[in-house]
């Protein structure tokens, strides 16, 4: 990549708070017939008529959730509205509304913005959700973003975490560990570089697992596919965190426990070679590493006719009695207690 020496660098302060509201909010559209107000007033005004309304937020700050080192700006905005619509989809609803807010430090040029929200509207479009409102501020140092998403579904439709019961089956969308993958080998190229500004990283056995760490995508189409199967899960989550987490959260709050299978995780073959060139256990990472962002949720027994064989669901466990645990059961049939050791924003 040819680095341009001289970037045009148009101040923010030029254009003062409001003056730079109207200049990264011009592109944005609206199509949703929900949004009655977006941009432009004290509020959003929104009407979902007989829908119910699901409302999810993230917070992303630099050095915490991302390193502009190696995280492309326009990647970055992209993956800030996808994270918060995988929530939405997450309670099988329909994402229809974002806002964006951000707080910016001085080192951060006009033009730097424009790259950020060219990615939040790309993901817009990609997603069909309209961008109502937020705030913008000044940070100390560093780059902060928060979105709130907004989706609508029918009353009956929405899935929570509370549903499942003793003898569901657990299914996952996709497959799971290749984000955490994609960030290792970004951070090894991070630290060569530093050694050697000059180097140049060679990443095309790497594409896969670095596509999914930098633009991953949310499972809008799951809603979609299960509406047509006629299946309704009886509880759901997305794995940011981990799948290890997510089976945890779902078996506490369902109460119930789970057998885990390591010979059904869905993992990718670019996946595997990575691992053992890092010399990690591929299914260590496949149950803790986040960022995927895939479905987890878990059926009826009596929906297995209906979603075996699909090419978009792995049934990797199911859901027993709360009294015998949550496990994790290997190849060689041994159970083993499964921990959270997922990402964790809070720990030391």
């Amino acid at each position: 990549m040819i680095e341009d020496k001289t970037p045009q660098r148009t101040s923010i302060a030029q254009l003062g708070e409001f003056g730079l509201i109207d200049h990264l909010t011009k592109n944005f559209e609206i199509n949703q017939p929900s949004t009655l107000k977006g941009i432009g007033d004290d509020a959003a005004v929104l009407d979902f008529k007989d829908k119910k309304v699901v409302v999810s937020t993230d917070l992303l700050i630099e050095g915490v959730h991302f390193d502009l080192a190696y995280m492309p700006l326009k990647h970055l905005g992209y993956k800030a509205v996808v994270v918060n619509v995988s929530d939405i989809c997450a309670m099988n609803a329909k994402p229809t509304q974002i806002t964006v807010s951000i707080a910016v430090s001085n080192r951060f040029p006009l033009e730097a913005l424009d790259e950020l929200f060219a990615g939040i509207t790309h993901a817009a479009r990609e997603y069909n959700v309209d961008v109502i409102g937020g705030d913008t501020t000044s940070s100390q140092k560093g780059l902060i973003i928060s979105i709130t998403a907004i989706g609508e579904a029918d009353e009956e439709e929405i899935v929570y975490r509370n549903g499942a019961k003793q003898t569901d089956l657990l299914v996952v969308t996709g497959d799971i560990g290749a984000a955490y993958m994609g960030l290792q080998v970004l951070e090894r190229e991070k630290q060569v570089f530093q050694v050697n500004p000059n180097s140049q990283p060679d990443l095309d056995a790497y594409t896969y697992l670095i596509e999914r760490q930098l633009k991953p995508e949310a499972r809008k189409d799951v809603r979609t596919l299960l509406h047509a199967l006629e299946i309704k899960p009886t509880s759901m989550i997305d794995i940011s965190d981990g799948l290890s987490s997510e089976v945890m959260h779902l078996c506490k709050q369902s109460k119930v426990g789970c057998n885990l299978y390591e010979d059904k995780l869905p993992i990718d073959p670019q996946f595997i070679n990575v691992c053992e060139e890092f010399n990690i256990d591929s299914t260590t990472v496949a149950i803790n590493g986040g960022e995927d962002y895939e479905l987890l949720f878990t059926i009826a027994m009596e929906d297995f006719e209906k979603i075996k064989g699909n090419p978009n669901f792995t049934i990797i466990g199911h859901m027993t009695q709360e009294s015998e645990g949550i496990h994790l059961v290997t190849r060689a049939n041994t159970k083993i207690a499964l921990k959270a050791r997922g990402w964790d924003a809070l720990s030391e």
